[in-house]
């Protein structure tokens, strides 16, 4: 999970992964949609979610394309999902002691 948070600690990064959601691009597709980034630093970004495992990366030709693998996201769903389970757990825990006072009030 560490290595996605990292991966999506860079707003160039979540950018890329939007416009690779819903289909494969190439990377100079990818360039060209940016604007104000040099293709290195798009590649290098393409790199780094693909480590994560939050794009895949085929050829076609003489290019790559890329998409994304929502399946990445798994681990850190998982675990915003088991915060939010502690924090509802807490909020339910607060209102019955607050309708137990009322109560007894």
């Amino acid at each position: 999970m560490d290595t996605v948070l990292l991966a999506l600690g860079a707003p160039r990064r979540r950018d890329i992964l939007c416009l690779v959601r819903h289909r494969e691009r190439s990377a100079g597709e990818i360039h060209r949609a940016l604007g104000g980034v040099t293709f290195g630093a798009v590649s290098q970004h393409l790199g780094r979610l693909e480590r994560a495992g939050l794009v895949t990366a085929r050829r076609d030709g003489r290019s790559r394309l890329y998409q994304a693998r929502p399946e990445g996201l798994e681990p850190l769903r998982q675990w915003l999902e088991s915060m939010w389970d502690v924090a509802l757990a807490s909020l339910k825990r607060r209102a019955e002691a607050e309708e137990d006072l009322a109560r007894q009030g």
